[in-house]
């Protein structure tokens, strides 16, 4: 034990970067009278992280908390029972945890009876989100602009993923990620390559060309909002028209719209819904997370905006499509709409006309992490069933999902 104390001290040196996971985990291991510990802990976190006791860091489902303070502090996790098991080392106090993973967490500190720091949204990555031997990497593209003519002047960036499976001998399924840009780092908040290419090569979703594409801009004026919150057929057309038929020229896409899948967040999701509503015959499976089903686009008398589409879903003829909606209760509040209010109206609607759609719900803020940590069960609902043999499937609601009530507030965060 001494000498891997000693072993620690000597390899502080070689920190000139932030601490990972593992060498927090190996120094533990050591001890809290590891006199390399609380360096090390000071290293991997900022002092504001530790004075505010926002200090964290995960790997799949492992969780270490620090904190700095004169007092023993009392953990709470997922608003669970208060733990007293923090160590010391020095002034710091830490942490460990195993938590479910595919999910989010959260956690708060008690100093002497009152709540203190903590932090929501907290990722517990699952298996498929990290690189492993045996499954092969798939190939992301250079960044690719795109001027437009629907959208005349305006400049988007885009990027394609095909996995290693693809092959222009057979035509693939094709999913379309909006805000593209954020999924273009591997081993970024999102992993979004590393669940592709898991869930591939273990044959839990087709061969899919996915087209991770950014909002666009015309001159200087950002698109985004324009493109994702606008309830028309536009944006379905800029794909459909524009974005579509320059990706078939480097790959053989399948063209029918049971082969189609598009994603996004935020406006991104309403996004989503959208283009599947607008036109289901060509987009017939939609991954809505903390979607603005709001009215942020909203012009009375011009333009409709996204608050209307829990009633149209309910008065207008139903369409053929699978949806995964997510949110969470600490989601936003603002001129534009209630985002938890919504996405629940969105459920209710969308049971009451017996829909295929699944809707996760959790404590998350208007984040994507909820998301991104559950995107390969996600994928896996969305894919399920799917047989490259048909170009067509009546989608039916789940019997399971018949039975069960509809989506009610059973309690305010009101005393």
């Amino acid at each position: 034990m001494k000498h891997l104390a000693f072993v620690l001290i000597l390899s502080l040196a070689a920190f000139a970067q932030k601490p990972s996971f593992d060498d927090l985990t190996k120094a533990i291991a050591a001890g809290p009278a590891n006199p390399a510990l609380e360096s090390l802990l000071r290293s991997a976190f900022t002092a504001d992280q530790l004075q505010k006791g926002e200090a964290w860091m995960s790997q799949r489902g492992e969780f270490l908390f620090a904190i700095e303070s004169e007092k023993e502090p009392l953990i709470s996790i997922d608003d669970g029972p208060v733990s007293d098991e923090s160590k010391r080392a020095g002034k710091i106090w830490y942490f460990r945890a195993n938590l479910k993973t595919g999910t989010i967490h959260k956690f708060t500190y008690y100093l002497e009876g009152q709540p203190f720091g903590g932090r929501n949204d907290l990722p517990a990555y699952t298996d498929e989100h990290y690189e492993a031997p045996g499954v092969p990497r798939g190939t992301l593209s250079e960044k690719i602009v795109h001027e437009s003519k629907i959208y005349p002047g305006m400049k988007s960036d885009y990027w394609t993923y095909a996995p290693a499976q693809y092959s222009a001998a057979t035509a693939a399924a094709v999913m379309i990620w909006q805000d593209g840009e954020i999924y273009v780092e591997r081993n970024g908040n999102t992993r979004l390559q590393n669940v592709i290419d898991h869930l591939t090569h273990r044959r839990k979703i087709p061969v899919m060309i996915h087209v991770f594409i950014s909002p666009g801009l015309t001159g200087t004026r950002r698109m985004r909002s324009v493109e994702y919150d606008s309830v028309n057929d536009t944006y379905p057309r800029f794909l459909l028209e524009e974005i579509l038929p320059e990706v078939s020229k480097k790959f053989n896409l399948r063209t029918d719209g049971y082969s189609r899948a598009i994603a996004g967040d935020s406006s991104g999701g309403i996004c989503a819904f959208n283009a599947a509503w607008q036109r289901p015959q060509e987009f017939s499976r939609v991954l809505s997370r903390i979607g603005s089903f709001t009215s942020i686009q909203w012009q009375p008398g011009v333009l409709d905006g996204g608050n209307v589409y829990p009633f149209k879903i309910r008065k207008e003829p139903k369409r053929n499509i699978r949806v995964w909606l997510q949110d969470g209760s600490d989601d936003l509040e603002n001129p534009h709409g209630s985002w938890p209010l919504q996405n629940v109206q969105m459920a209710n609607s969308l049971k009451f006309r017996e829909y295929d759609f699944q809707f996760r719900w959790g404590f998350g803020t208007h984040s994507r992490t909820h998301g991104n940590v559950e995107v390969a069960e996600e994928l896996q609902w969305l894919w399920r069933d799917y047989d490259p043999a048909k170009t067509a499937q009546d989608f039916v609601m789940d019997p399971a999902e018949k039975s069960k009530p509809f989506f009610r507030i059973r309690s305010l965060n009101r005393e």
